[in-house]
């Protein structure tokens, strides 16, 4: 029937009507008072959103639907079997961690995030010198980079997933291996 409402619908009122802002003339007129408050139905939730816009954008304090939109705003692929807490704990350390990456450090703390593990990375980077003049440079001249996780049960890790955030946490131009083995 028109003009009820369901339990679930719940009546937001707007906290500054848009009748206060109507010229006194129409404050008598009954179409212009009902006509406002109809406005003021439909622009009320608009409001109150843009009033808490901040909450909204901290992973902390957003609703738990509007977790997983924050989260696709910052790339974040979240599993779907963490609990709502840990979503939020995901979203927000995010960007700290982009901002390492293409780093050793950066690729680690991405690794503890997603599969709170603690990675043993072996690469070749950092900088290659000589002590003597024209002498050859110590180490391998070929970039590798290799991954390995040990936990108790190496079938709980996607293996595919961990591939796919190691490559996209490292340098494009280094060749990486992933192994996960039992701890």
């Amino acid at each position: 029937m028109a003009g009820q409402r369901g339990p679930l619908q719940e009546e937001v009122t707007s906290a500054n009507p848009l009748s206060n802002w109507l010229p006194s003339l129409f404050h008598d007129n009954d179409f212009a008072l009902r006509f406002s408050a109809g406005i003021d139905g439909v622009l009320a939730p608009v409001f109150l959103a843009l009033d808490s816009l901040p909450a909204y954008l901290d992973p902390r304090l957003a609703p738990e639907d509007f977790v997983e939109f924050l989260s696709e705003w910052v790339g974040l692929d979240l599993d779907p079997t963490w609990s709502l807490d840990k979503k939020r704990e995901a979203v927000a350390q995010i960007a700290a961690i982009y901002r390492k990456r293409g780093t050793v450090e950066g690729l680690a703390a991405h690794i503890r995030l997603m599969f709170d593990v603690e990675p043993e990375i072996e690469e070749t980077g950092g900088v290659a010198v000589s002590t003597a003049p024209g002498g050859a440079l110590p180490g391998s001249p070929q970039p590798r980079l290799l991954v390995r996780l040990r936990v108790p049960d190496p079938s709980s890790v996607d293996l595919r997933r961990l591939e796919a955030l190691v490559a996209s946490s490292k340098p494009a131009h280094v060749p990486h291996q992933v192994e996960v083995v039992g701890a």
